[in-house]
């Protein structure tokens, strides 16, 4: 018999509750800052530790690989030791690895800290969002689980990179990592004045150290390869492809060596017993790359392409929090009030957000805040009708000895759904910004009127500025062919955005199916129990 977290209804006050679900919402605003901090601080952390890019990428390793290892390992934890202590032991972790970062250039101090990090991050959100179901009743869970996506989907998706831009621009990076202590330490305080859920009497299972093993070396390899794949063109490096050999071998021995403890490993797979957990794993890949996928081609289109300052990058995605926070909450409204099914939000979520990425595709390199946020405030809008009633459709069927398990496995597909969207759109950017060149470049010769003109407008402008005439017409040949190259890039990422949209219009197809035959699936294995028992 396992340990598990029973819910104690009636004994928690109004107040107790509610400190519990501020405490868990800032423990998840925790991670989502220091889950945020290297998209928009890359190069000013790499100039001010003096680390090349293969250093550098360490700590996005270390990190995600150690925060999929902590949505892993959480449930065991949970089973073990009071899901509050292990929540607030998680959040202390974090501020004080964060707070010690703030403090360090040495290189391999903060890769073991960004280690930390990780592994904290994968716990208390596993953790929290888990004590949230196993604390409050069913039938309050739409709107708890809406606050929730608030600091765990929105404010990494929205409200952190504004905040990051700011400080980066008015202080430095480690102002990010040492605002984070603070907001640990509150998340902390509050859940220890709070009452969470009492954990039941039982005999604490062994921990899977053979599990435990290969899921590492399977998520160390490949969170490298998916992180760093596009940067050294994929299967062309033979380190990229051992490392994918030897990550996808161990994931494999790791689902055998599951598959034979029966119960007694890291990973129970009877969570896939609900169809709907089945189904909503599945999605949860889709939706992480939607998620994931377009959080980085926006900045990173605003500061490559529209030469936004961290700041103004920043404050591009803010506002599309109002829609997703509204969109939440709608969602929540309709499910715990009106009843509506959980399921019915999906379709018009996934048309939102493609509908959002078809008008991002028609950016250009004048684009500018205004002309994108049309784009952006619909996206917001499309992923709040999306995630909330994933959550729902997941874990409604799950009993309370499953919950943290089934958690700490959608989070890991929503994660690696995430990293393969944005390694995929990395490498699509990449590729087609070097095709684009050479159309582009092989139709602006030097022979065509239309360039001659084009170059002789640019030189005698130059000229006019006092420039030497030779010198002015090689300056026009060059700005001339940066201008190719930064067009090559606008429609590389017009690219990028058409193909997040296209991923609903060929995934979508593939979770109906799925869909369909779960639930045929369901019918004849309950056709064949009922013919059992009537047979015996």
């Amino acid at each position: 018999m396992t340990m598990a977290a029973t819910a104690v209804p009636g004994r928690g006050s109004t107040a107790a509750g509610a400190l519990l679900v501020t405490g868990i919402v800032l423990a998840a605003l925790t991670e989502a800052i220091a889950g945020t901090v290297l998209s928009l601080g890359r190069g000013d952390i790499i100039g001010d530790i003096s680390a090349t890019p293969d250093e550098f990428a360490w700590l996005d390793v270390g990190y995600t690989a150690l925060k999929l290892i902590g949505f892993m390992t959480a449930p065991w934890l949970m089973r073990r030791l009071d899901p509050r202590s292990v929540l607030v032991a998680a959040t202390l972790a974090m501020g004080l690895a964060s707070g010690i970062a703030a403090m360090t250039a040495r290189l391999d101090l903060l890769i073991a800290l960004r280690a930390v990090q990780g592994a904290s991050g994968g716990t208390l959100l596993v953790a929290g969002q888990a004590i949230l179901f196993l604390r409050f009743p069913r039938s309050h869970q739409p709107l708890l689980q809406a606050l929730f996506a608030m600091g765990a989907v929105v404010a990494p998706g929205t409200l952190a990179p504004a905040l990051q831009g700011w400080l980066l621009d008015a202080q430095s990076w480690t102002w990010i990592f040492f605002g984070i202590a603070p907001l640990a330490l509150m998340a902390a305080g509050f859940l220890l004045m709070a009452e969470g859920p009492m954990p039941a009497k039982g005999a604490p299972s062994p921990f899977d150290w053979i599990g435990f093993s290969l899921i590492s070396v399977a998520f160390f390899c490949l969170s490298y390869v998916f992180t760093q794949g596009s940067r050294w063109d994929w299967f062309e490096e033979p380190r990229i492809l051992w490392l994918t050999v030897i990550g996808a071998a161990a994931l494999l021995g790791f689902l055998g060596q599951q598959a034979m403890a029966r119960g007694r490993g890291l990973l129970d797979f009877t969570v896939f017993g609900p169809n709907a957990f089945s189904f909503a794993f599945v999605v949860s890949f889709v939706a992480g790359a939607a998620l994931s996928g377009s959080a980085f081609l926006i900045p990173s289109f605003a500061v490559s392409v529209l030469a936004f300052t961290p700041t103004e990058a920043g404050r591009l995605l803010l506002p599309s929090a109002v829609p997703f926070v509204g969109a939440l909450l709608l969602v929540a409204l309709l499910v715990r009030f009106r009843h509506l099914p959980p399921f019915a939000t999906v379709p018009f979520g996934i048309l939102t957000l493609m509908a959002a990425m078809w008008m991002l595709s028609g950016s250009t390199s004048e684009s500018g805040a205004d002309d994108m946020m049309a784009g952006v405030l619909l996206r917001g809008l499309g992923l709040g009708l999306l995630f909330l009633s994933i959550t729902l459709i997941a874990f409604s069927a799950l009993d309370a000895r499953k919950l943290a398990g089934g958690i700490g496995l959608f989070n890991t597909g929503r994660q690696l759904g995430g990293l393969m969207g944005i390694a995929a759109l990395q490498t699509l950017i990449d590729h087609h910004t070097v095709a684009n060149v050479a159309v582009l470049g092989a139709n602006v010769a030097a022979g065509k009127p239309a360039v001659s003109e084009r170059l002789s407008a640019m030189a005698a402008m130059l000229t006019a500025k006092g420039m030497d005439a030779a010198v002015a017409s090689r300056a026009a040949t060059s700005l001339l062919g940066r201008a190719v190259a930064a067009q090559s890039t606008v429609i590389a990422f017009d690219t990028a955005f058409n193909a997040v949209a296209l991923l609903f219009v060929v995934a979508a197809p593939m979770l109906v199916a799925i869909k369909i035959g779960l639930a045929r699936y369901a019918k004849a294995r309950a056709a064949i129990a009922h013919n059992a028992a009537g047979s015996s």
